[in-house]
């Protein structure tokens, strides 16, 4: 092949793993692909230290930087639960119930774009979004950074973390960003296996790689070590209002797209899909299987996959092998 050839190919594989190129072909990622990459990245002007993170895990778990004082960042991402809550969609201030689904914040630091419609670029930005929104924290931003200065506890913590910043809005983001850079998915067995260790995985979920890769297309937008590509996709489901991106980027591909979910420790996050409609696997496979429901606006990617009963059990066993060893965490004790 040509030189040009052969660029060309390769400037087609990139297109349509990105979900760019709809011309039916699948191409399969190389597994190295799938390596974390060697460093968590981080803003030159908050790179993370066990200062900095220790002082975001006491501000993600107090439930005084809400209105209420009883819901923490915590409340809704719960380390037990895959840093989610377990719930179809959240519950925020005064119990209301929300209209999203919590996503997990594992691997948040690998994504350039924050929340189910990508609102903010960020994990600075998005830190102090919930806080200060009246559905979910409800609290007031400067009263959040008042009732902080007057805990000495902080105090030294932030001049520890910070020093010469003090307490503000700024530092507040900061921390809590350094603390959510810190989670990253531990080694799952699908890393055991592109690794060498061929016993890691089963022979029914390395034909569901395969699947992956191949006839079920999902590496489309689910690619690289946190499988998935920052992109946005309406991906056709039933009774779905919520118009999505489209709040942010209003142009018709976007009216209800969302953000494509890492898949990393999936097995820990039920139920699924931005307004958690499903609650198994399995349910999330044969929607895709099926093609979506509403096609409407519905991304270009998805059309029906006529996946077998075996081939869709297959794909669901390779999705378990995504969820890694627990992760070590101690629930620190509230500055005072």
């Amino acid at each position: 092949m040509s030189d040009f050839g052969s660029v060309a190919k390769r400037g087609m594989i990139a297109l349509a793993l990105m979900g760019l190129l709809t011309t039916g072909a699948v191409y399969a990622e190389p597994k190295e692909s799938y390596l974390r990459p060697e460093k968590v990245p981080a803003p030159a002007n908050n790179q993370v230290t066990p200062e900095r993170v220790e002082l975001g895990k006491a501000l993600f778990f107090d439930p005084r930087l809400s209105g209420s004082n009883w819901i923490s960042c915590a409340t809704c991402h719960n380390p037990a639960m895959g840093w989610s809550d377990g719930l179809p969609t959240a519950i925020g201030h005064g119990m209301k119930v929300l209209g999203r689904a919590t996503p997990t914040i594992l691997n948040t630091a690998y994504q350039r774009k924050q929340m189910w419609d990508g609102r903010f670029r960020t994990l600075e930005k998005q830190a102090t979004g919930p806080i200060a929104a009246h559905e979910e924290m409800a609290q007031d931003l400067d009263v959040a950074v008042a009732e902080l200065k007057a805990i000495s506890g902080y105090v030294g913590m932030f001049e520890q973390a910070y020093p010469g910043e003090g307490i503000s809005l700024d530092t507040v983001a900061k921390a809590i960003a350094s603390f959510e850079r810190s989670i990253v998915s531990s080694e799952a067995p699908f890393d055991r296996w592109i690794k060498g260790d061929e016993s890691a995985i089963s022979a029914s979920a390395k034909q569901g790689f395969a699947l992956f890769e191949g006839k079920a297309n999902c590496a489309a937008c689910h690619m690289g070590f946190n499988f998935m590509d920052d992109g946005f996709h309406n991906v056709g489901l039933k009774g779905n209002q919520d118009m999505g991106r489209f709040a942010q980027v209003p142009v018709a591909v976007m009216k209800g797209a969302f953000k494509t979910p890492t898949l990393r420790d999936i097995a820990l996050t039920a139920p699924y899909m931005h307004n958690g409609m499903y609650l198994t696997l399995a349910e999330v496979v044969w929607h895709y299987n099926r093609g979506g429901d509403v096609k409407e606006h519905l991304d270009p990617n998805l059309k029906p996959l006529n996946l077998s009963a075996g081939e869709q059990e297959d794909l669901v066993a390779f999705l378990k092998t995504l969820t890694g060893d627990p992760i070590a965490l101690t629930i620190p004790r509230l500055p005072h």
